[in-house]
């Protein structure tokens, strides 16, 4: 099998989760109680859930003051997202003194898809490539795992990749490069 030419990926990120610490404790239980879109089970899970309608996310609140982000599909969604949290949390917090007002965000993984445009052979690439696996019985996708960037790709016969565990970007395109060079030699043209 020679491999079909496949392009330079393009990809539509899916998710985003991120992480920040506000610098200040939170009252839950108030927050629960006063805010409308705060759902808080303190019996089932230590924080408090939180989801903004724009932007579309959803945020886990923990008393320490930090947060989990997710739902975004863009760093600026984040950063907006987590400001709206902070205008929302004013007035909750149990510790006096300065706030951060601008706080940052580490993002933990991003979820992005791509499709390759061709098919992959994923028996032949499970077979000859290492750090795949694949199978069939199971999942009807094949996982190709990368060290640098660390990130885990699903790989489907028609050639759609679904990856995760970037933490940037320029990291999801990386992984998607190092996909396409890896299977290459595995793919032919989709049939119609």
């Amino acid at each position: 099998m020679a491999g079909v030419r496949i392009g330079k990926p393009s990809f539509k990120i899916e998710n985003i989760v991120a992480s920040a610490n506000l610098g200040l404790e939170i009252d839950l239980y108030s927050i629960a109680y006063k805010v409308h879109d705060v759902e808080y089970e303190p019996e089932q899970f230590p924080g408090a859930i939180l989801k903004i309608k724009d932007p579309k996310s959803s945020l886990l609140l923990f008393k320490n003051g930090k947060i989990i982000c997710t739902g975004c599909t863009s760093e600026k969604m984040v950063s907006d997202a987590i400001k709206k949290t902070m205008k929302i949390l004013e007035g909750y917090s149990t510790k006096t003194g300065p706030q951060n007002k601008n706080p940052k965000f580490d993002i933990v993984n991003i979820v992005a898809s791509a499709a390759l445009g061709v098919e992959l052979d994923l028996y032949t690439i499970a077979y000859k490539v290492k750090n795949v696996e694949y199978e069939p019985e199971q999942f009807p996708g094949a996982i190709l795992k990368f060290l640098d960037p660390k990130s885990s790709l699903l790989l489907f016969k028609n050639g759609k990749v679904i990856c995760t565990g970037a933490r940037s970007e320029a990291g999801v395109l990386e992984a998607l490069i190092r996909a396409v060079k890896v299977v290459q030699p595995y793919a032919s043209r989709l049939e119609s």
